[in-house]
């Protein structure tokens, strides 16, 4: 999505890794860092993007309350509240944006005070190297130009997809919100793998992350499903039938499944909400 913008103003709430990693997509596809306003409690994170980035920076989040058209709260759920109530009569007409798992636009609108607009994204931590993927949902009274806006923010570390409905962001919060961390376990049983046919620690990291990254990229590129890529790498009584038959035999498919429908209802627990049943 292209990075569009004219005169607006970002406030970030937060100088955290998320927060440093949207800006500095931000930065790359020329966004102007004067339009980018940072406040936060760490000194050192907010020199560290004071001198990198060139934004403005403040411990006051009131030095930008008066001059923000996009509110950026970046900070932790068990913070969200207390951050809320103290910007609330601050946000005058700024389009609130919220990254935090588990906080519903009803109970930011409460903490809050007032109706204001509200989008909520679920970013996941390769938007630290530009390839995070965000799923993103906006309240019915958030304008389509700044929602144009706020998605090509969040494209500028990686893709963006809408959702229609604010109870899909369980469902994203499971698959690719937690996803980095089921990427990271099989990469770790793939590099031990490699270590006890005798390779080296850093040849099998270096094999293993390149050709999950392989994978990835080629079956985001292609237009057959993944069932098919997968049928092409096996040749018939092959190395790679035999593990692929070890790994369906053992039910892989269905523990990684199971899985991520358990992430998915422990992110209703942790709003308040009642889960969903599983068959």
């Amino acid at each position: 999505m292209r990075m569009s913008h004219s005169n607006e103003r970002l406030t970030f709430i937060g100088s955290g890794n998320m927060a440093t990693a949207i800006i500095g997509g931000l930065v790359e596809k020329k966004f102007p860092p004067a339009q980018i306003q940072v406040c936060g409690p760490s000194a050192e994170e907010l020199e560290r993007l004071n001198t990198r980035y060139g934004v403005v920076t403040s411990h006051e989040a009131s030095d930008f309350m008066n001059d923000t058209d996009i509110l950026l709260l970046c900070v932790k759920p068990q913070v969200m509240q207390s951050v809320c109530e103290a910007l609330g009569p601050h946000t005058r007409e700024a389009t609130v944006v919220s990254i935090a798992a588990g906080v519903t636009t009803d109970q930011l609108r409460t903490w809050l005070g007032r109706d204001v607009p509200i989008v909520r994204c679920m970013p996941n931590t390769p938007a630290m190297v530009h390839e995070g993927a965000t799923g993103l949902y906006a309240a019915a009274n958030v304008e389509p130009r700044t929602l144009e806006l706020i998605e090509s923010l969040f494209a500028a570390i990686g893709r963006v997809r809408r959702v229609s409905a604010e109870a899909e962001l369980h469902a994203v919060t499971a698959l690719s919100g937690s996803g980095p961390a089921y990427g990271f376990y099989l990469l770790e049983a793939m590099i031990a793998a490699g270590q006890r046919m005798g390779l080296s620690a850093d040849t099998s990291k270096e094999l293993a992350c390149q050709t999950l990254l392989g994978a990835a990229s080629l079956a985001q590129a292609s237009e057959d499903a993944p069932a098919t890529l997968k049928q092409r790498v096996m040749s018939p009584g092959g190395t790679t039938e035999q593990a692929v038959f070890h790994l369906r035999d053992n039910g892989f498919s269905e523990q990684v499944q199971s899985a991520i429908l358990k992430a998915w209802q422990r992110s209703y627990t942790l709003a308040g909400e009642e889960p969903p049943r599983l068959d």
